[in-house]
């Protein structure tokens, strides 16, 4: 995977929460290639060590040279209330002329070619990937529906560049006007099912579309999503030991941790990269235990089948899990 190390060339408050970051070579040379609902991986110093932390990058224009040939990356991030160092970071000690590591591009979230219209759907700083696609749909003189929700539209960023790109395809939603307010059934009951869904936002949000568009029977494949949110402790969590059978290490996994973090402290290197339970790229085989799945990449067939799970987001559903790992 391409490593680089970007300046920060400009930092704007978009909203009192979200802060626009501009980002481009050093140099001054152009940029690597990029697609709409790609992201970068940030290496950021934090709780004494570097962790990863992936933030959408942003085109906001109508054409594929800002895409093809970008001569900056912008990203926008959200100040969490309940942040686990990354967001807050991105605030409080970024600025201008910093020096940053990042991986990527990366897409594991892609528009896809077809027939039907595409369905674009934002919450809150989902924004970032579904304004990509817009402004690629727009390039691209394709159909497509943007439906933008948010607490308030005062917490809403891109507006106005969003209307100027989407025109009348976009719908503004804020949860405190009742009769604005994001009704999936309604947006559903516009769509054909040749259409594609595309829903970035909050957990809630992204389950709910999920469920309504299967009780539908939408296929699968025509229902994309990327989320915002890590792996978080859930009511009911237990601590469970975890054997790692290649490498001969036995894990204490906490309730309030993952088995991927578990193995990181523990000195394995395992394969990783959304930490969301979305990519794939962490599953690793089952030799024994039942799993608690709590991932978004494996089918129900494979879930049933107990033969593989997310080590980044899924976990034991008794006291003892034995993995290949």
């Amino acid at each position: 995977m391409n490593e680089m190390t970007l300046e920060v060339a400009a930092v704007e408050a978009l909203t009192p929460l979200i802060r626009r970051i501009e980002l481009r070579d050093p140099e001054g040379g152009t940029l690597p290639a990029f697609t709409p609902g790609a992201h970068l991986r940030f290496q950021l110093p934090l709780a004494g060590g570097t962790e990863q932390r992936h933030y959408s990058l942003v085109h906001r224009q109508p054409d594929a040279a800002g895409l093809e040939r970008p001569g900056r990356y912008v990203i926008a991030v959200r100040r969490e209330a309940e942040s686990r160092g990354g967001s807050a970071y991105m605030h409080e000690h970024v600025r201008p002329g910093d020096r940053l590591t990042v991986e990527g591009p990366i897409n594991d979230f892609p528009l896809h070619e077809g027939a039907g219209r595409s369905v674009l759907i934002a919450g809150g700083i989902g924004i970032t990937p579904i304004l990509s696609m817009a402004a690629a749909l727009s390039a691209a003189g394709r159909d497509y529906r943007f439906h933008y929700s948010g607490r308030s539209r005062e917490q809403l960023a891109f507006v106005d560049e969003i209307r100027a790109l989407a025109g009348e395809r976009l719908s503004i939603h804020a949860d405190d006007e009742p009769d604005t307010a994001l009704d999936l059934d309604a947006v559903l009951d516009g769509c054909d099912p040749a259409d594609h869904l595309y829903v970035c936002g909050p957990k809630g949000m992204i389950d709910a579309l999920i469920d309504k568009a299967r009780a539908r029977g939408w296929p699968p494949e025509q229902v994309h999503f990327e989320l915002f949110t890590t792996a978080a402790p859930a009511a009911g969590d237990h601590a469970f030991e975890v054997e790692c059978r290649a490498s001969g290490v036995t894990l204490q996994v906490a309730a309030d941790q993952t088995i991927l973090e578990a193995a990181v402290a523990a000195g394995l290197d395992p394969l990783s990269d959304c930490e969301r339970g979305e990519c794939g790229v962490c599953s690793t085989e089952v030799i024994e235990g039942e799993v608690d799945h709590r991932d978004y990449y494996l089918s129900d067939d494979e879930k049933a089948s107990n033969s593989v799970m997310q080590i980044c987001i899924s976990r034991a559903r008794g006291d003892r899990l034995v993995l290949d790992l």
